[in-house]
This record gives C-alpha cells, structure tokens and sequence, in this order.
C-alpha cells in the first residue's frame, strides 16, 4: 500500500515447520527485505552458517549467558527502515520482546505449524533418522519456541500450498496494513 510505513513480520515455528517457506514467499512475492536469526548469530559468532549443530550449541549458550538482547540488537541493526522485513526464526520470547519494543504497531508475529511428521519428512537432508530428527527439536535453544504460539498476530499451517500459502499471505498483509492505519 503506497505510503503505508514498512512492516516487520517476525516468523516462528518448529524445525522444518515452514518458516523459511513463508519468509521466502514475503521477500520473492511482497518484497520484504529477508533476514535470518541463524546467520545473524553465525557472523555474530563466526560459525559456518551451514553447520546446524553448531549454531544450535551457540544459540544455547547465547541464550544461557543472557546474550539474547545483543542479538537482538544485532539483528534489528540490519533491518532496512525503509522496507517491509520478514524476520525469520525467532526463537525465544526476547526475539519477539524485542522487535515489539523496536517497531511497535509495525511488528507482527506469525507462527508456522506443522505436525512432527511433516516437519521430519522437510529435513531428512539434515537427519537421517526420527530420533536425530527429535533430538534436535528438544535441545536447549528450541525449548521456548513453543512459547511464541499465543504471542502470534497469526498461526498458518505448514502444510499449505504454496498457492494456499501466498493468498493466506495477502489477506494477512491487508489486515496488517490496516492496522497500520489506525
């Protein structure tokens, strides 16, 4: 919407739920500028942003030693004021703390859901089996994930199309800008 302050979508969800799906489709389909909690952390900590145990570790320690704020800080740093921003993989309840603090009524949480099946089956490349799979869902840094739910302005289903998924997109971005307008 022409003259509307730019948006801040953050995206939340379980290991291979559908966030990224979702933040893709804002930035191909929307043109929201993409940003990602895990590459921030692994420039931040300078860990190879492909090696998923790591900066799972990392993200714990982070999390543990109270370094949540500062990676918070880190991320909203490269938020372009300018332009709608998908923000992609919150994972703690200060994820979310802190873009509302940053953007206020511009900010908007949407938690992705997908059954552990579903969520197995899209990271097989990662896990070769379900107890690796359950392993990784259950360490530290996923522990609060499910926390974020209830602070969400929206729940979509991982399990959409992707031509399901952009049209509930659209109507989420309409009611979005209208509360901007408010």
């Amino acid at each position: 919407m022409a003259g509307s302050p730019p948006i801040i979508i953050g995206i939340a969800g379980r290991i291979g739920s559908g966030k990224t799906v979702v933040a893709r489709c804002l930035e191909r389909d929307f043109g929201f500028q993409y940003l990602r909690y895990s590459l921030v952390l692994a420039a931040w900590s300078n860990v190879d942003p492909t090696d998923k145990p790591r900066l799972q570790d990392v993200g714990g320690e982070v999390m543990a030693g109270a370094g949540q704020a500062e990676l918070n800080r880190q991320l909203i740093e490269r938020i372009d004021p300018i332009r709608d921003a998908a923000v992609d993989g919150l994972r703690h309840p200060v994820d979310d703390q802190s873009l509302r603090a940053a953007f206020g009524l511009r900010y908007f949480l949407i938690y992705v859901d997908a059954p552990a099946s579903t969520r197995f089956e899209r990271s097989r490349n990662r896990f070769a089996t379900y107890q690796e799979f359950l392993q990784a869902d259950s360490r530290p840094v996923e522990a609060h994930i499910d926390s974020l739910r209830p602070l969400a302005a929206a729940t979509l289903s991982g399990s959409l199309s992707v031509a399901e998924l952009t049209s509930q997109l659209i109507e989420l971005m309409i009611s979005f800008r209208k509360g901007d307008s408010l």
